[in-house]
């Protein structure tokens, strides 16, 4: 009996590659192959040890590259698809929206149409999990929370380009019964995480005591899920979904950005052994950026009627994660190439230089 065949594009990201450990752990029966472009937030290394044991295969190619990814598919002949390949930085979309509409739109048609192709020659894929946002919802109205038929608003190129994507998942489920299921989740944290992202980079820069940059009054109010408990879902989901259904994965437990970035502070400067509190002083107010949501909140009872709720608590999630960057400072060094640093100036450098010289907020 051939051995199930799992195929995680995006693989060598953030949640990919956790999802690449979670997966050859949990499941050492499968043949998991991720599929990856390595771009700046994609990094070899995060899987390399698994790639040395023989543990995972590894093809590197570009979703948006059809020919590319059905040889893929061909060779893999993937029984699960799960979908993570994407561009996922807001910020990043605001520069460059051409560029979420390659990878988000045209990469996930291109997923699509190899797994289509795929599926009526051989019955394979049997299931393909893709990945969505919360996002694509929109800012969610104060004390309301959406479940999965809540109409999409979304108010960026990157959530409009995954709102897009997953309209495109939704029509070749109607019109081939193609078995794709939609995953919407809250913000992730964990290991591996770009640096671009608030967690690791109000980390990174507490550690370097540069200026922690906090769009408008912080006030923005997010749902945290720690990357764990994201993969078991996805986990849950690759035996339980139904296809053409969306599912919510989400805490329950909202909190605002500036409180966030005040626990990390304190968090951090006590495994550092500086004074509590000292890093607070680094929070610089920088002007918003355009059309960003104030709150997202997402009802997740069809993921419990599936029998999943997350396993970590904030708190303690939060500990593993700053403890985490703190073990791993070479980590970040290496990702954090020069690149990435102009990028930095031109997201956050203006902004800086002007809120240095208004009043303290």
């Amino acid at each position: 009996m051939s051995r199930t065949s799992v195929l995680i594009t995006g693989g060598a990201g953030f949640i990919g590659s956790n999802l690449c450990r979670y997966w050859v752990t949990t499941h050492p029966e499968h043949r998991v192959t991720c599929f990856d472009k390595l771009t700046y937030a994609g990094n070899l290394s995060n899987i390399a040890d698994l790639i040395d044991a023989g543990a995972l295969d590894f093809i590197r190619g570009d979703v948006a590259d059809a020919q590319t990814l059905h040889k893929a598919f061909e060779r893999i002949q993937p029984d699960l698809v799960i979908h993570l390949a994407a561009e996922t930085h807001v910020d990043r979309s605001l520069v460059d929206p051409q560029v979420f509409v390659k990878t988000n739109v045209l990469g996930t048609a291109t997923l699509l149409e190899a797994s289509w192709d795929l599926r009526r020659r051989t019955g394979r894929p049997n299931l393909i999990l893709h990945m969505s946002t919360d996002e694509v919802f929109g800012s969610t109205p104060k004390d309301q929370s959406f479940d999965e038929t809540a109409p999409y608003r979304p108010a960026s190129p990157y959530s409009a380009a995954k709102a897009g994507a997953d309209m495109l998942v939704g029509a070749y489920h109607t019109t081939w019964s193609l078995p794709v299921a939609v995953v919407h989740p809250s913000n992730n944290f964990g290991p591996y995480q770009f640096p671009e992202k608030l967690i690791p980079l109000m980390v990174h820069n507490i550690i370097s005591e540069n200026p922690l940059p906090i769009y408008g009054n912080g006030r923005q109010q997010r749902d945290w899920i720690y990357v764990e408990d994201l993969c078991r879902a996805l986990d849950r989901l690759s035996r339980k979904a139904e296809p053409g259904q969306h599912y919510n994965v989400a805490t329950g437990r909202l909190q605002e950005n500036i409180d966030l970035v005040r626990g990390l502070c304190d968090l951090t400067d006590a495994r550092l052994g500086r004074n509590q509190g000292s890093s607070r002083a680094l929070i610089t107010h920088i002007e918003d950026r355009p059309g960003h949501d104030l709150r997202y909140a997402l009802d997740v009872a069809k993921m419990t009627d599936l029998g999943w709720s997350p396993k970590w608590t904030f708190e303690a999630a939060i500990e593993a994660t700053v403890d985490w960057y703190l073990s791993h400072r070479e980590w970040v060094e290496n990702v954090t190439s020069g690149a990435y640093r102009d990028y930095y100036d031109h997201m956050y450098g203006r902004r800086l230089s002007e809120a240095a010289t208004e009043p303290t907020q």
